[in-house]
C-alpha cells in the first residue's frame, strides 16, 4: 500500500497531542477531594463500569480522526496486475482555422463539422495516444499527445478560427505536427492533416515538411475538405451577415503528394456524411496491435477508511448520548 499524498500523514501530530492533551489533563484533576485515614475500603470497592467506559468516546473519536486522516492521504493497492493489448498508434490531427473554414458547404460549418466528426474519432479509440494542432497563417500545438480522452476532447472543442493570423500555412501546419511525433516510440505514428486551401503562407515548404515526415516514418493522411466548385460563406454587410457563393479552391496535387510520400493516402470530403466516413477508413487502415507488458492495477481505499471513521463516530455519539442517560454515581 502507498499513498497518493503521503505529506498529509503529518496530520497524525494532531489525534497524538489531543491525547497527550487529555492523559494531562485527567491526571492533573486526579486531586484528593478528602481526607480519610485508610484507602483499604476504598480499594476494596474496585472501578466502577462508567469510570472506564467514560473514556470510550474520546478513543473512539481520536480513533475515527486517525482514520480520516488516513483517508485523505489517499492510499492505494498496486497488488493486481492485468495484461491488454493496445493499439500502439500515435496520432496527430493537423487541423485548418483559416477563416474559409467558416464556409456553410458543411453543416453547420467545415469547422465545426471537422471538430464533431474528429471527437467522435477520438471517442473511438481509447488506447491511442492523440494530440492537436492547428495552423492558418501560422501553426501552433493545442494538444500535445496524451491519452486523457475528456482533456483532448475539451481541448479540440476550443478550436476556432481568429486566434492566428489569417492564410492557409500547410508546411507549417504538417512540420509542427511531425514535431510532435518525431520522439515517440510507437509502433505507427500518423498525422491526420485536414485544410479547405491553397498553402500561401508559412516559412516551411510544404514538400520540405513532407521529406521531414519521411525521414522520421510518421503517415501522412490528407483530407481536402469543401464542396466541388463553389460553397456559401457567411460575409459581413452593411445589413449584416449574408451568405455568397465563393469558389472552392483547394490545391488537391500537393495534399496527394504530401500522402503518396509518406505512405499515406488522400480523401476529398465534400459534406458532413464523406467526412464521417473518411475517419471511419481511416480508422480501419490504422488497427495495428501489440502486446503491452503487464503493468499494476491501481486501487483506492480511502473509502474503506472514510467508512471505518463513519461507523467510529456514529458509535461515539450513540455511546455519549448513552452515558448521558447514566446517574452520575
Amino acid at each position: 500500500m502507498f499513498f497518493e499524498y503521503p505529506h498529509l500523514l503529518w496530520l497524525l501530530a494532531v489525534p497524538l497531542l489531543l491525547v497527550l492533551r487529555y492523559l494531562w489533563i485527567e491526571l492533573k484533576d486526579r486531586r484528593p477531594h478528602m481526607r480519610v485515614s485508610a484507602l483499604d475500603a476504598w480499594k476494596a470497592g474496585g472501578r466502577s463500569v462508567l469510570e472506564v467506559v467514560r473514556h470510550l468516546p474520546f478513543v473512539l473519536r481520536i480513533a475515527a480522526l486517525t482514520l480520516i486522516i488516513v483517508a485523505i492521504a489517499r492510499p492505494r493497492s498496486s497488488t493486481q496486475v492485468e495484461k491488454v493489448d493496445t493499439e500502439g498508434i500515435d496520432i496527430v490531427f493537423a487541423m485548418d482555422v483559416s477563416t474559409s473554414m467558416l464556409a456553410r458547404d458543411f453543416t453547420p460549418d467545415r469547422l465545426s463539422a471537422a471538430k464533431d466528426i474528429a471527437i467522435e474519432f477520438i471517442a473511438q479509440r481509447p488506447s491511442d495516444r492523440m494530440g492537436i494542432v492547428v495552423f492558418a497563417g501560422e501553426s501552433y500545438t493545442q494538444c500535445p499527445l496524451t491519452t486523457d480522452r475528456a482533456t483532448l476532447i475539451n481541448l479540440m472543442k476550443d478550436v476556432q478560427t481568429d486566434l492566428i493570423e489569417d492564410g492557409t500555412a500547410i508546411g507549417n501546419g504538417l512540420a509542427t505536427a511531425v514535431a510532435r511525433l518525431k520522439d515517440s516510440d510507437a509502433k505507427s505514428r500518423v498525422v491526420i492533416l485536414l485544410t479547405d486551401g491553397v498553402n500561401n503562407m508559412g516559412e516551411i515548404d510544404p514538400t520540405m515538411a513532407t521529406e521531414i515526415a519521411k525521414t522520421y516514418g510518421i503517415r501522412v493522411y490528407t483530407i481536402g475538405v469543401g464542396a466541388n466548385g463553389t460553397a456559401p460563406y457567411p460575409v459581413q454587410t452593411p445589413w449584416g451577415p449574408q451568405l455568397q457563393n465563393i469558389p472552392v479552391e483547394i490545391d488537391e496535387p500537393l495534399l496527394k503528394n504530401i500522402a503518396d510520400g509518406t505512405g499515406g493516402r488522400y480523401f476529398r470530403a465534400t459534406d458532413n456524411t464523406k467526412l464521417a466516413e473518411i475517419y471511419g477508413e481511416i480508422g480501419q487502415m490504422e488497427k495495428t496491435r501489440t502486446s503491452v507488458d503487464s503493468f499494476p492495477v491501481y486501487k483506492d481505499l480511502f473509502k474503506n477508511y472514510a467508512l471505518a471513521a463513519l461507523v467510529l463516530l456514529l458509535v461515539e455519539v450513540l455511546l455519549t448520548a448513552l452515558l448521558r442517560r447514566m446517574p452520575q454515581c
